[in-house]
């Protein structure tokens, strides 16, 4: 097997599985079948199948309807579009609706790179964050996304996925467990802890190693379901460790590192450091030149680490 694959193309193939059992189950989109690797779903499942056009307002209130007589809708759309363009359908439609529609963004975060603001998503989590009765999920790999597609399907609330577009290493292993709602510590570790979500899970894991080879042991905790969020790992990390940092794709403001920070501020007040895009419109360029300007790549992570060590010693 290839040491990479997307997301995106392992979502769609999942989702074509669990179409072939199940009638309910729609893929709506607009004009993204190409962007979502929905091409093939067309072509097998016509009948399941909804082109609106580029229209995103309008898959959204064709998702809801939907979900009212007993469909399984699945939107697939940039996650540029459906966190701005569709959001007030996203927030009346289907979660003040209580709708069972999953959101599928793809290309999140600064995978759209070269195109600049306008193309990336670095506000979604914060966005969905504050609208109740929406869960939010940012799987790390290609195998993640397969399970917590399986898990999603047994549920009928409100969700939104956010992948990226790229192929991106393997985390997991092909039947590793998925439970909502429950982070997962990926490495050991007493002297700090690395939180990350989505796409920054394989550059944490890999700060983590670069760490244990300077004699420092970072415990790292992947956190793939923002809503519900796991409290507990985080609570637990801080009163072993004392020490928190957090990596996201992301804007500093209302995402992961707010999460982590609310919860502690509440719970085990200890010292939380976020790396994240700052509150700019990022600069535009491939998505791992992004990364590395701001320190999201391992070698970034690495670095704040050990200054926030440094710091904590008195060194």
């Amino acid at each position: 097997m290839a040491e990479k694959m997307s997301c995106r193309e392992m979502f769609t193939k999942t989702l074509a599985e669990l179409a072939r059992q199940d009638t309910r189950i729609l893929a709506i989109t607009s004009d993204a079948r190409g962007s979502c690797s929905l091409t093939a779903f067309a072509e097998e499942f016509p009948e399941q199948f909804v082109e609106t056009g580029i229209a995103e307002q309008n898959e959204i209130g064709i998702a809801a309807g939907l979900a009212t007589v007993g469909k399984r809708p699945y939107v697939c759309a940039p996650a540029c579009f459906l966190s701005a363009r569709s959001l007030e359908q996203i927030k009346v439609d289907v979660a003040y609706s209580n709708q069972n529609v999953k959101i599928f963004g793809v290309s999140g975060g600064v995978s759209y790179g070269a195109l600049g603001s306008s193309h990336h998503s670095l506000h979604d989590v914060a966005v969905f964050r504050a609208i109740p009765d929406i869960n939010i999920f940012l799987p790390c790999d290609a195998f993640q996304a397969r399970a917590m597609l399986f898990a999603l399907e047994k549920t009928d609330t409100p969700a939104y996925i956010r992948v990226g577009r790229n192929p991106v290493p393997f985390v997991y292993e092909e039947n590793a467990p998925f439970t909502i709602g429950k982070g997962n510590i990926l490495r050991e570790g007493n002297d700090l802890t690395l939180i990350a979500t989505g796409e920054t899970v394989w550059h944490t894991l890999k700060a983590g190693e670069m760490l244990a080879e300077k004699g420092i042991y970072a415990r790292v905790i992947d956190i793939h379901t923002l809503k519900p969020f796991d409290e507990t790992i985080v609570i637990q990390a801080a009163q072993e460790t004392g020490l928190i940092l957090t990596v996201e794709e992301h804007n500093i403001n209302g995402g992961l590192g707010g999460a982590v920070a609310q919860c502690l501020a509440r719970h085990c007040p200890v010292r939380v450091s976020s790396i994240a895009i700052p509150d700019e419109f990022a600069v535009a360029g491939r998505s791992e030149d992004v990364f590395r300007h701001y320190g999201l790549d391992e070698k970034g992570i690495f670095d704040t680490a050990t200054e926030m060590l440094q710091e904590k010693r008195g060194e």
